[in-house]
């Protein structure tokens, strides 16, 4: 064989194994030997002076025509594929029909709401499609390269925001941290960062990637991050139901001025206990209705009427007079000497229907948000007066929805400051 291709050599420096056609029987069967003896295809070709191309088609006869038929029917299915995509979509969706027949209008002049009347859709779909395709350079709308950037952005699912921009994750994160909730995260952000958008997120976005990430072994942690502690929803419970726990003479929220119902004068307060592990311990919680400003009782170990009347008295002494209009508080039974604390503190109270918690809605609202400090089956007197200073004072730094995501520390500063003004000769 090697003296064949040899041969081979001497042909081709004289000329002879370059002439057109030349001795490809030859040459195809040295070349078949060597690869038969175990030498490589590109070296059997080199040796044999043929294209590797031609050395594999001479080992498979007809490949090229199998890879070519190959192509035609991946392209194929992917003709009827994309079809099929295009007759399963949804019709709220534009269609490519659709897409050239926006673009034609376009360029005629015809107006954006005159094309959408003429396709049944709304004005804004073909504003957002326009916006959202159009050539970034040029602005111009082509509908084929539309279609693409259309169905570029379709797969799910997408990588969410929070999981894309480290800055807005570490954003939200420290709000957690903070236990701010997942809406005023969001209100927050867009007061704080107007002009960045990449900084804006909605409060869904917030519980779903809460929600998703908190399967498994994230699920302990990430709970914690809301104030319910769980980390599915759930449907609301009713609250439990208060009866009445003293006979002594009450004033009925019914007689209440009617100033405090709409809260238009701040000075009006509810409060209420938390109740510790056992019933063996409790914190008095009192919320102003105007400003949603939040004061905390230490009770220790009990909460007999006469705890709660002496805590009462010292935190309301701490209030200016104008500050001091009424208490609302449901028929407990830690109440029953209601009178006295009125007497020494100058403070009407009044009281709720039977079963009525929602008379006391901002009440019963900060206890929920006072839970994520202080949870149901805990001993309460492990909180120290600083502790219970430094929740409330956490809390009142809070953004809130009611207040146009002002704090109420912010509201009652502003309250106070107006007030000293105003009194100011």
């Amino acid at each position: 064989m090697l003296e064949l291709v040899r041969g081979f050599r001497v042909l081709e420096d004289r000329g002879v194994g370059r002439l057109p056609g030349g001795d490809k029987t030859g040459r195809r069967q040295a070349y078949l030997d060597l690869v038969a003896q175990g030498m490589g295809t590109v070296e059997a070709c080199r040796q044999v002076g043929i294209d590797r191309k031609t050395g594999y088609e001479w080992r498979r006869p007809g490949w090229r025509e199998a890879k070519r038929a190959r192509a035609r029917l991946s392209r194929q299915h992917e003709r009827d594929a994309a079809a099929a995509r295009a007759a399963a979509l949804s019709r709220r969706y534009l269609s490519q029909d659709e897409r050239i027949a926006i673009a034609d209008r376009l360029r005629e002049g015809v107006s954006q709401a005159a094309i959408a009347a003429e396709l049944g859709r709304s004005p804004s779909t073909l504003s957002r499609e326009i916006r959202r395709n159009r050539h970034p350079d040029t602005g111009d709308y082509q509908p084929y390269a539309a279609q693409r950037r259309a169905e570029d952005r379709r797969p799910r699912p997408k990588i969410g925001k929070l999981a894309g921009c480290a800055v807005l994750h570490g954003l939200v994160q420290s709000m957690l941290d903070h236990k701010y909730s997942p809406e005023q995260i969001s209100r927050r952000l867009r007061r704080d960062y107007p002009d960045r958008r990449e900084c804006h997120v909605s409060h869904e976005t917030i519980y779903q990637a809460i929600y998703v990430q908190g399967r498994g072994s994230l699920r302990r942690e990430l709970a914690s991050a809301l104030r319910t502690g769980r980390a599915v929803r759930r449907p609301r419970r009713k609250p439990g139901q208060r009866q009445a726990r003293f006979t002594a003479p009450m004033i009925m929220i019914s007689e209440r001025p009617a100033e405090a119902d709409d809260r238009a004068v701040p000075g009006h307060w509810e409060g209420d206990l938390i109740i510790g592990k056992n019933n063996q311990s409790a914190i008095g919680t009192l919320v102003e209705r105007s400003t949603r400003y939040v004061m905390l009782l230490h009770l220790g170990a009990g909460q007999n009427a006469e705890q709660v009347r002496d805590a009462l008295v010292r935190t309301v002494a701490t209030l200016p007079q104008h500050l001091k209009r009424s208490l609302t508080w449901d028929q407990g039974v830690e109440m029953a000497l209601h009178h006295q604390f009125s007497l020494a503190s100058g403070m009407p109270v009044y009281f709720c229907d039977p079963h009525s918690p929602w008379q006391r809605g901002s009440n019963e609202n900060t206890n929920g948000l006072l839970r994520q400090y202080f949870p149901k089956g805990t001993d309460l007197t492990q909180h120290t007066p600083e502790h219970l200073a430094y929740v409330a004072a956490e809390l009142n730094g809070r953004p809130r929805k009611t207040l146009g995501w002002d704090t109420p520390a912010e509201r009652l500063a502003t309250l106070l400051e107006t007030d000293r003004v105003a009194t100011t000769p």
